[in-house]
């Protein structure tokens, strides 16, 4: 089965969103869900970036989302599949499964 692997973008920052005391940090965050994803879908191509909005940015796109994320519109970690926001601040596995499962990957 070929398809075209889905682009997850995980923005966040080295430092922890005030109001998400006790999640793990962005890193942490970008780490363990590439590693569950892989996981839950071997086999299953999938591009997972982290973004930091503190670094400057060469994409457009990245730099306005990172923006609206240091204007407090978004908390982080801020996660996106194919554009779309599946989860901000404490990132559950359940939606990010969901939204992978809606773009064809299935469990292994």
């Amino acid at each position: 089965m070929s398809q075209t692997p889905v682009t997850i973008e995980v923005f966040g920052a080295d430092i922890i969103c005030a109001s998400c005391v006790n999640a793990p940090s962005s890193k942490d965050t970008y780490e363990w869900l590439e590693a569950a994803i892989a996981r839950k879908y071997p086999d299953q191509p999938f591009t997972i970036t982290y973004i930091d909005i503190d670094n400057e940015l060469s994409d457009d796109r990245q730099r306005e989302i990172a923006e609206k994320v240091r204007d407090d519109e978004y908390f982080y970690p801020l996660v996106l599949i194919e554009d779309e926001v599946i989860g901000e601040g404490y990132i559950q596995l359940k939606p990010v499964f969901k939204a992978m499962e809606t773009h064809g990957y299935h469990a292994g």
